[in-house]
């Protein structure tokens, strides 16, 4: 069979921000606009709906209350109506779409998860994935999540994967997804990620980050690799910025996330999107994933499995589990054992 060849769209764009059902909104238009110019897949940046949390690296954590109660009453739920709005639109619009949100947990409303579905063009879910470790100052805000979505998603785009931002700098995650087959694997970012103060140098370039990320996994895999960055508007500029004295020159002199996509070379195959919102278009020919292993294949014949081993739990995480009632007290009824009689 002839290896399928199409076009992607990493959407480089912003939500509006905490505002999750004008969000919704334009992530549906997001979707129908890149279905319209020929695209398969749509990827969305990090927890896109309804926002990424920045204002963690501004000001204290004591002063952070409000803005985490208006993020969590943004959030979602899977099996909410909100995620049905965005089933709707792929299916309508034939469309894959990964899409990176808040998650919610149907058992506290102070519990998030920095979360990402895939879901097909018949809107169904293929993975719901949970970002494993939340990175820096992300821990005030998200729960640790599991393995569940560890998995990578057998589709007529081919095979596909991902993991949300720091954990692309995770070698044993991203093995997990080359070894059940990857070819297309997301990586999706904040629109910027502040660690120091630009006025005394050493901040963290998430350009650079990304662009090693990236260029690596797609490089070691043999895979395509869409990065889809969020991107920091006026209005939420304009909202953090009143946080407190300096941080609107904090956020200025962070480096910006970047959205582009990587050939199974470990090169961008696509224009780099930063400085502005959009789009960005490439295409994705799978023939191209396999000449390249002839020189390193690091799942198949360039591996030592009788060296290396390695296990990945799948299982999810509840709070609860419930252990199954003893038959013989559902049946008033029933007759009792020996046992009891004794």
């Amino acid at each position: 069979m002839q290896p399928p060849t199409y076009k992607v769209a990493a959407a480089h764009v912003a939500p509006v921000f905490l505002d999750r059902d004008a969000t919704l909104d334009k992530t549906c238009a997001l979707i129908r606009e890149a279905a319209r110019h020929g695209a398969q897949l749509i990827v969305f940046p990090e927890t896109y709906i309804p926002a990424f949390p920045l204002w963690c690296a501004l000001q204290a954590p004591i002063e952070n209350h409000a803005l985490f109660c208006r993020l969590a009453g943004g959030s979602l739920r899977v099996d909410g109506p909100e995620i049905g709005k965005i089933a709707d639109a792929a299916r309508r619009s034939g469309i894959f779409v990964s899409l990176g949100f808040n998650e919610v947990s149907p058992v506290s409303d102070g519990c998030l998860w920095n979360a990402n579905l895939l879901l097909n063009d018949r809107g169904d879910i293929l993975c719901h994935h949970r970002k494993l470790v939340p990175t820096f100052y992300e821990k005030l805000v998200w729960a640790p999540g599991d393995g569940s979505g560890l998995q990578v998603c057998q589709t007529r785009l081919g095979r596909v994967g991902m993991l949300i931002c720091g954990e692309n700098t995770n070698p044993l995650a991203r093995f997990a997804l080359l070894a059940q087959g990857e070819q297309i694997h997301l990586s999706t970012y904040p629109p910027l990620w502040p660690t120091r103060d630009p006025a005394n140098g050493g901040n963290y370039d998430l350009k650079q980050a990304i662009l090693i990320r990236a260029g690596n996994h797609s490089f070691e895999g043999k895979v395509f690799n869409v990065v889809a960055s969020g991107f920091l508007d006026d209005a939420a500029r304009e909202q953090l910025g009143r946080l407190t004295p300096e941080a609107g020159r904090i956020l200025d002199g962070s480096p910006r996330g970047i959205s582009v996509v990587m050939g199974p070379e470990g090169t961008p195959v696509s224009p780099i999107l930063q400085d502005e919102e959009g789009l960005l278009y490439a295409q994705i020919d799978l023939s191209q994933t396999v000449a390249p292993k002839q020189i390193h294949d690091v799942v198949g014949g360039y591996n030592r499995f009788d060296i290396f081993k390695l296990s990945v739990d799948r299982s999810r995480r509840p709070p609860l589990n419930i252990e199954a009632d003893d038959p013989r007290l559902e049946s008033p009824d029933a007759e009792p054992s020996d046992e009891d009689r004794s």
